[in-house]
């Protein structure tokens, strides 16, 4: 993950920041971040999500652009979908590695970046 951090591009983080500009895509990475690395059928999505057909479909297909989610086929019947936590993980530290560089402010007694 390391080296992904000094790759990621602006514009890849705020393509995937974009992404999650919509409560009912958020809703879905939400529930997909509980479900863990396994993910769930697109069914199960659905209905832990709320967020069923067509307008799912629609956003998973934005989420998976964005790099937060991946789908595959599991046989002819049924879709899974899992967060990719390593782009997740890496969106958090892009925003926070600067964290109070330019302040006085620490977290838990220590600088971030020390």
């Amino acid at each position: 993950m390391k080296d992904r951090e000094t790759t990621i591009s602006q514009v890849e983080v705020a393509s995937a920041f974009a992404a999650l500009g919509s409560e009912q895509r958020l809703a879905i990475l939400e529930v997909l971040v509980r479900a863990g690395p396994e993910g769930l059928t697109t069914g199960e999505l659905g209905q832990r999500s709320s967020v069923e057909g067509s307008t799912l479909t629609h956003h998973l297909k934005i989420l998976t652009s964005a790099g937060l989610i991946r789908q595959q086929k599991e046989g002819r019947r049924i879709v899974c979908a899992a967060v990719e936590f390593d782009t997740v993980e890496v969106l958090s530290t892009y925003l926070l590695r600067n964290c109070c560089l330019d302040s006085e402010c620490t977290h838990n007694g220590e600088r971030p970046n020390d």
